[in-house]
């Protein structure tokens, strides 16, 4: 609910003082006196958003929350319309965070309810309104809705001259072509504000930017460039003093690294992701990592599969392109499917060529296929391990240990109200 009633308290005690003081930087004890009450109190709450702000921006996301809350608390209906959203911003990142579905939900209604206010008080919509219409949309999960209105906010904080929001909203049209899977209109759209930051100085944003060129790139399964736009954002959101985000920027690097399948570098980005966390801050992300580390941290795994990326990795002989070798993967999979069941000539004819069994045809393409693959797949030096040779036909080992890749990956596991922590608010 907005809060509409100005605090009855008017600093009468040393303790209200010194909070005040601790809160607002550019207000003396004298100016307490002078002052209104109304616009002490909204100075205070301007305080109150500062210290939240630098909390937030350090990872103590439990600290940020209590100031954001008393920040929300000064907050005057409709004088500080936009402040409200701003704050139930951070708080709604903050308790997906924490997965704390209820408190999120809570503060993605009240935008919900103050922006149906504000589209009947307002006499104009401009910039701002639609930016936070954006912001509403992509709460809901409605991220065409969410293009759309971030879009008319970009044209109309150009026409505002309002050129910070006009990046903010160039971003946010990036990022909703992203979430729609529209990659090139993505890229595109962050090519321009690349462009615009070159102007202006916008650090937390530019690193939000590079997190999201990193997303787009693995996307396009551009590896190497993904993990150095990964890079960039450290180094610009360290130079800014921005830990919030490092941890789910080398959780990115260590899924980008397995997928290139170098799996002993991924582990140590893992391992090194989660010890930077607590647990109960940041559980979306640690839950994100344990999910990573014991997906690939069981040494009891023989063979792991990743069908999408064409990735295998051999617990002896390391990481195996499949890339150009699209028949033999094929014929892996679909013994691997069904360990211990016996697939004959006629089987593997019709599943992995669409043929009807033909012996002048498929007898040597078959048993050259086998060994092909036999070859990229046993240790060497042993005897056969994966694929087994029976009077019905040619059987995957059901006695050693394959595991199928699932994804774990950040970007197809969205927060509460599709909220990221890395997205500026």
């Amino acid at each position: 609910m907005i809060n509409s009633n100005l605090n009855e308290d008017k600093f009468n005690t040393k303790e209200r003082i010194k909070e005040f003081v601790m809160a607002s930087s550019t207000l003396s004890t004298n100016d307490v006196h002078d002052n209104d009450v109304e616009d002490v109190e909204r100075t205070v709450g301007q305080g109150y958003y500062r210290l939240a702000k630098v909390y937030y921006d350090k990872s103590d996301l439990l600290k940020a929350e209590e100031f954001f809350t008393k920040a929300l608390g000064k907050c005057v209906y409709p004088r500080d319309a936009f402040a409200f959203f701003k704050i139930y911003g951070f708080l709604i990142r903050i308790y997906s965070e924490k997965m704390q579905k209820e408190m999120a939900n809570k503060y993605i209604a009240e935008a919900e309810v103050l922006l149906d206010k504000l589209s009947t008080d307002l006499g104009s919509l401009n910039a701002e309104f639609f930016y936070n219409a954006g912001a509403v949309a992509n709460y809901k999960g409605d991220f065409e809705k969410a293009l759309e209105n971030f879009k008319i906010a970009y044209q109309k904080a150009g026409q505002e001259n309002e050129p910070e929001l006009v990046a903010k909203s160039l971003y946010f049209v990036a990022k909703s072509s992203y979430h729609c899977k529209n990659f090139n209109d993505a890229l595109n759209f962050l090519t321009q504000l690349d462009e615009l930051l070159s102007i202006l100085k916008k650090g937390y944003l530019r690193g939000s930017m590079y997190m999201l060129y990193g997303h787009l790139y693995h996307e396009f399964e551009e590896y190497p460039k993904s993990l150095e736009y990964y890079d960039k954002a450290i180094n610009i959101l360290q130079g800014k003093g921005c830990w919030n985000l490092y941890g789910y920027i080398l959780l990115e690097k260590g899924i980008v690294l397995k997928k290139m399948g170098d799996f002993s570098k991924s582990l140590i980005y893992f391992d090194l992701t989660k010890s930077t966390l607590d647990d109960v801050t940041f559980k979306r992300l640690f839950s994100l990592v344990e999910a990573a580390l014991n997906d690939l941290n069981d040494s009891s795994v023989d063979l792991y599969l990743d069908r999408h990326h064409r990735m295998i990795h051999e617990k002896d002989l390391g990481a195996i392109d499949f890339k150009h070798r699209f028949v033999l993967l094929e014929i892996l999979f679909l013994l691997a499917k069904k360990p211990g069941s016996s697939f004959g000539k006629e089987d593997l004819a019709q599943e992995i060529w669409k043929d009807e069994y033909n012996p002048l045809i498929h007898d040597k393409l078959i048993y050259t296929s086998i060994s092909r693959l036999r070859k990229l797949i046993e240790p060497k030096g042993s005897a056969r391990k994966y694929i087994l040779r029976g009077k019905d036909g040619y059987t995957f080992n059901p006695r050693v240990n394959a595991r199928f890749h699932k994804d774990n990956d950040f970007n197809a596991s969205k927060g509460i109200g599709n909220i990221e922590i890395n997205s500026p608010v």
